[in-house]
């Protein structure tokens, strides 16, 4: 691939996301969710559509393309004939459409790697479906479970895509973290389980673990209140929230920063649906 590309073996910026996802004309979510809050954040970001719809797949009818692994595989080979694959720090994927463009996901990040160096930080959304609904085609659960998780630096699934990953119905805490060692066992060093249900009444749970080692991992656990309405494009913002705020508490050889999860940007995460709901109802009646 582009064998006169430049050979860096560090990024150009410590700051530099490379976020793959999906992109809808009307609506926030995929890219629309998670560019601009990284951006508010301090960081460069690059954005590569894996899917581009009218609006998002919840509406009764949309349209638009699914693209392929070769139209992926083409922006690649144009950012390393440029030299450019070298310069970022992160990886960002969300909602991918088919089996050949997330087999392109693979190659990229080996790609990414070996150009940027070993630290360069995947943080993978696994966006197969939630409440027992597949969003995307069956075949790549199978992918995902084989050959992206164990990849992966940081995984953020939802409850469901969790129970579909890892095989472990999680009804309770204790579900949740045994499903989490399931990951860490296919060598994730961080997950974060997102909107966990097991909670009850007008709460729900994330659920952050860190494998300490072979044999040990560590939790904590933030609970939010579940707030009225329906929301789409939360668990892109939250993937990149979390990109975020990993990047300002790193662990690698220090005593582990995790606690400060309960006081991060995430914790205010609720404000943002919040005002978006009471947006959208002044925008009702006025």
């Amino acid at each position: 691939l582009a064998p006169d590309a430049p050979r860096r073996t560090r990024p150009m910026a410590a700051k530099h996301v490379l976020s793959v996802q999906s992109h809808v004309v009307h609506g926030y979510v995929g890219n629309k969710s998670a560019v601009f809050p990284l951006q508010l954040l301090g960081f460069e970001v690059d954005a590569v559509n894996s899917v581009q719809f009218c609006c998002h797949t919840g509406y009764p009818k949309f349209g638009g393309q699914v693209l392929d692994g070769d139209a992926l595989w083409s922006l690649v080979e144009g950012l390393d004939a440029n030299g450019l694959a070298a310069g970022y720090s992160h990886l960002l994927t969300g909602y991918i459409g088919s089996a050949t463009f997330l087999r392109s996901v693979i190659r990229l990040l080996r790609l990414l790697r070996e150009r940027c160096g070993p630290d360069l930080v995947y943080v993978c959304d696994p966006v197969l479906g939630d409440h027992g609904k597949l969003y995307v085609p069956e075949d790549l659960v199978d992918i995902y479970r084989a050959e992206v998780v164990p990849l992966a630096t940081v995984l953020t699934p939802n409850q469901f895509e969790c129970e579909l990953l890892t095989g472990v119905a999680v009804n309770s805490e204790a579900d949740a973290v045994r499903a989490c060692a399931a990951l860490h066992a296919r060598g994730v060093p961080l997950v974060c389980l997102t909107s966990l249900d097991y909670v009850g009444g007008d709460r729900i749970a994330m659920l952050l673990s860190e494998r300490l080692d072979d044999a040990r991992s560590e939790q904590y656990v933030l609970e939010l209140p579940r707030l009225r309405g329906r929301y789409t494009g939360t668990g892109d913002l939250t993937a990149a929230l979390l990109l975020a705020w990993l990047k300002a508490h790193p662990r690698a050889g220090k005593e582990s920063e995790i606690p400060n999860f309960k006081g991060s940007s995430l914790g205010r995460f609720p404000l943002v649906l919040a005002n978006s709901w009471t947006s959208d109802h002044l925008l009702e009646r006025s």
